[in-house]
């Protein structure tokens, strides 16, 4: 996907000699997370807009440069690397360096999330499954080819919690009849979390456990 498009320049890095106070009324007027900093025209860091607010106003960058972040991403960064580093840094803007490390830009994280609402995993009609196992027969694998197995075809999977020894996988599937998929990761011994209406196996044990109550209450 073509992330390159989403360069912006709207805001321009601060220099180091400028004032804390400067930074502080440019956070009052915006909705960034972090402001990109420059010394000598080279990007050196972020300031983070909580410490912006937590520095004497009268000083200036200079003077703070020990608490920068200092994260990037390159012009040639895929999509997926450039979320991850969104999600890592706790950012909503993300500096963007070309060839010698020039500063080109930064991207915004609601322009690159809208690349993920154009793939597939979202907008194509399907449905999910969100399934668990341990680590250690965790198997990318074995889900294709449980999925595959039942004639349904993956329109994406991802890890999407792990919790101790136990791998959650949520698993968009372009397919709607999903009981047969459901009934069979749980021959493969995989705990269904999603809760799906045509699941058969949860509605046997729902008569099964309206039938034991009516026959107590006897």
């Amino acid at each position: 996907m073509n992330t390159e498009q989403y360069i912006t320049n709207e805001i321009a890095p601060f220099d180091v000699s400028s004032k804390i106070l400067e930074v502080q009324s440019a956070f009052n007027q915006l909705t960034f997370s972090h402001i990109p900093i420059k010394k000598e025209g080279a990007y050196i860091g972020c300031i983070s807009e909580n410490d912006a607010y937590s520095f004497d106003e009268e000083k200036s960058l200079t003077d703070y440069l020990f608490a920068l972040d200092t994260f990037f991403v390159t012009k040639k960064t895929n999509w997926l690397d450039i979320l991850e580093a969104f999600a890592v840094n706790e950012s909503n803007i993300m500096p963007v360096l070309g060839k010698n490390n020039k500063y080109l830009g930064y991207y915004e994280l609601l322009d690159i999330m809208t690349l993920f609402h154009d793939t597939p995993f979202l907008n194509e009609t399907g449905g999910i499954i969100v399934v668990e196992k341990t680590a250690k027969d965790h198997s990318f694998s074995e889900i294709s080819q449980i999925i595959e197995s039942n004639d349904a075809k993956i329109l994406g999977a991802f890890i999407s919690n792990i919790d101790n020894d136990i791998i959650r996988t949520t698993i968009k599937i372009g397919h709607i009849g999903m009981n047969a998929i459901v009934q069979t990761f749980r021959r493969y011994n995989y705990h269904v979390v999603s809760n799906h209406d045509e699941d058969k196996f949860l509605d046997d044990l729902k008569d099964r456990s309206n039938y034991l109550d009516k026959y107590l209450n006897i």
